[in-house]
C-alpha cells in the first residue's frame, strides 16, 4: 500500500519527497476563499503527521499569507520537511522589477519568503511562470548563486514551454550550474496537452514532474454542472473557487464530460471522485507527487484516500478514452504506418507508449 511516507526521489536528485505534495495556495481567507488559520493549521498537521513532508507554496500565495502561516507551522520540525516556493509574481503593482523571471525580482522574492517562512533557506525554489523576457542565462546563474550561497538547496521550473526548459537544461550542464529537478504543470484528465512534449522532456531530462491542480480547479470532485458555465469570469484570483475554474479555462462541457465518467468509476470503485481523479495523475511514470489543496481537513483526508484507489485496465481505458488529446505534429505523424515504413524499411518496430 502506497502511504505519504512511501517516498519518491525528485527528478535526478536524492531528494526525497511524499507521493502527495501539500499545496498551500489555500491557506488564508485574503483572496476570499481561503482556509482560516486554524483550519490551515489542522490540514498541514494532520498531513505531516500522516508522515507527508512535500510542502509546496508561492511568494504571492494569498498575498504572502500562506508562506507566513507554512513558517508558523513548520516551526520546531522544520528540518524533516521539503519547503518548495516560487518566484515570478509581482509582489507590488506598478512596480516593473516586483516580479518576472530576472535576477532582481528572483533574489528579492527569496529574501522575502526566507523572512516569511521563517528559515536560512529554501529546499526547492521553483521559477513561478515564464515571462518571455528575461535571458536564460539570467535566470540560470542567478539561481546557481543562491545555491552555491546556501538560500536554496534545489531549482525548478513550472508553467514554461518545453522547448525553453530543454535548453535551460542543456546549458546548466554545460556550465556546471544548478540542474533543474522539478518541472511543475498544470496536468489532469482535462488538461493533458502536457503529454505532447513537456512529460516526456521531463523524463528524459531528470525533471520530476509535480502536477497542480490535478483535480481540475475542482471541476474533477463533481461539485459543478451545465448550469455553471453562464459564470462570468474576471481574471483576478480573489472572490470564489469557481471563479477560478472558469478563469483557467477549467470549466467547459468538455470537462464536465470528463467528470461524469470520473463519476462513473469512483462508483464502480466505492470511492470519491476526487480520490480517481488524483489516483489517475499518479498512473503517469513521469509524476512525482501531484499537488493536493484542500480548503479544509476533510477534503484533505479524502484527497490522501488517493493513494489506495487500484483500477482496473477496464477502468484505466474509459478514463483514458474520455480525457484523450491529440498529441499533433509530429507525434501522431510519426506514428502513422507510412511514417513508419519509411523510417524504418517495412521493419515491425515497437515503439513505447505515451506512458512508458
Amino acid at each position: 500500500m502506497t502511504t505519504l511516507d512511501t517516498y519518491r526521489l525528485l527528478g535526478r536528485s536524492g531528494l526525497r519527497v511524499s507521493p502527495l505534495s501539500l499545496g498551500t495556495m489555500t491557506f488564508g481567507t485574503d483572496w476570499g476563499w481561503g482556509s482560516d488559520k486554524d483550519e490551515s493549521r489542522r490540514i498541514f498537521d494532520t498531513y505531516v503527521e500522516r508522515g507527508g513532508n512535500f510542502i509546496d507554496t508561492a511568494s504571492q500565495y494569498t498575498n504572502g499569507t500562506a508562506e507566513t502561516l507554512v513558517g508558523e507551522f513548520a516551526a520546531g520540525r522544520r528540518e524533516q520537511l521539503v519547503l518548495a516556493t516560487k518566484y515570478s509574481m509581482a509582489r507590488r503593482q506598478g512596480d516593473p522589477n516586483s516580479g518576472g523571471n530576472h535576477r532582481k525580482s528572483m533574489v528579492n522574492s527569496v529574501e522575502s519568503s526566507l523572512r516569511r517562512l521563517g528559515t536560512d533557506h529554501i529546499d526547492l525554489l521553483y521559477l513561478h511562470a515564464w515571462d518571455f523576457t528575461t535571458p536564460v542565462e539570467e535566470i540560470l546563474r542567478g539561481l546557481d548563486d543562491l545555491v552555491r550561497a546556501g538560500k536554496v538547496l534545489y531549482a525548478g521550473i513550472s508553467d514554461t514551454p518545453a522547448w525553453q526548459v530543454s535548453r535551460m537544461q542543456a546549458i546548466a550542464d554545460l556550465r556546471g550550474w544548478s540542474p533543474l529537478v522539478a518541472l511543475q504543470i498544470e496536468y489532469s484528465l482535462i488538461e493533458r496537452t502536457g503529454e505532447r512534449d513537456l512529460i516526456p522532456m521531463a523524463r528524459e531530462l531528470g525533471l520530476g514532474v509535480i502536477p497542480w491542480s490535478p483535480l481540475g480547479s475542482g471541476v474533477l470532485t463533481g461539485k459543478y454542472t451545465r448550469a455553471d458555465l453562464t459564470h462570468e469570469v474576471s481574471a483576478d484570483p480573489t472572490g470564489t473557487r469557481k471563479n477560478v475554474a472558469a478563469a483557467n479555462g477549467a470549466l467547459t462541457e468538455r470537462s464536465l464530460g470528463i467528470a461524469d465518467v470520473v463519476k462513473g468509476v469512483a462508483q464502480e470503485l466505492g470511492t470519491t471522485p476526487s480520490q480517481v481523479a488524483l489516483a489517475w495523475t499518479l498512473l503517469e511514470p513521469g509524476v512525482t507527487a501531484p499537488i493536493v489543496g484542500a480548503r479544509t481537513l476533510a477534503q484533505l483526508q479524502d484527497n490522501l484516500g488517493a493513494l489506495d484507489v487500484r483500477f482496473t485496465d477496464a477502468q484505466r481505458a474509459t478514463l483514458s478514452e474520455a480525457s484523450e488529446v491529440d498529441l499533433g505534429f509530429p507525434h501522431e505523424f510519426l506514428r502513422r504506418p507510412m511514417a513508419r515504413g519509411v523510417i524504418t524499411g517495412g521493419v515491425t518496430v515497437e515503439l513505447p507508449s505515451r506512458h512508458a
